[in-house]
């Protein structure tokens, strides 16, 4: 079903589009496809005056900030990462987009993303990134507990597993939100600002 309202002080929330997991081999899309609408999207909420919120997630080098708890994959050694990992991707910057860092799945626990959204009078976002089934859907079910209303660009997002992507996308998303591609949500954001 596609979008079928933006509210006033709707707001972009971009998903761990930065350089350690847009390398990571994706499907259904390429990374560097969601990166390009993404930044299609920021570009049009900025023209718009809406606020831009990119979401990186980082640990320290020894782990130590890391999700614990017991996993049946067991515990992941902390394991290097590359200079520039935790980095966003150059081409969805702008210079007063919020950053929000986070250490979890999810972008609002642990962060002061709500705070940030609230002050700013957001009751709505609009959600891309990676990965679709991992932090996309974690913050879509966060964002829906909160109270705002959760639009999904799901042509702007995509997984590192093709069925997980699907299920959120046909099974979880329609629960939590209205979902819409990138061309929609364009178009819908022009004449709600017209």
């Amino acid at each position: 079903m596609p979008v079928t309202t933006l509210d006033p002080t709707t707001a972009l929330v971009v998903i761990d589009l930065q350089g350690g997991i847009i390398a990571a081999p994706t499907v259904p899309l390429a990374a560097a496809e969601v990166v390009a609408r993404t930044a299609l999207l920021a570009d049009a909420f900025r023209s718009h005056g809406l606020p831009v919120v990119l979401v990186r997630v980082t640990h320290l080098a020894d782990g130590s900030d890391a999700v614990g708890g017991r996993i049946d994959g067991g515990p992941r050694p902390p394991r290097p990462r590359p200079e520039g990992w935790d980095s966003l991707a150059t081409e969805i910057t702008g210079p007063d987009d919020i950053v929000v860092t986070k250490r979890n799945w999810g972008a609002f626990y642990g962060t002061d993303l709500d705070l940030q959204l609230r002050r700013r009078g957001v009751t709505q976002i609009v959600l891309t990134g990676i990965a679709t089934s991992i932090g996309v859907e974690s913050t879509a079910r966060a964002a829906h507990e909160h109270n705002y209303h959760v639009t999904l660009a799901v042509d702007a997002m995509t997984d590192l597993d093709v069925d997980t992507h699907r299920n959120s996308v046909e099974k979880i998303f329609p629960r939590l939100g209205e979902t819409g591609t990138t061309d929609e949500i364009i178009e819908l954001l022009a004449k709600t600002r017209a």
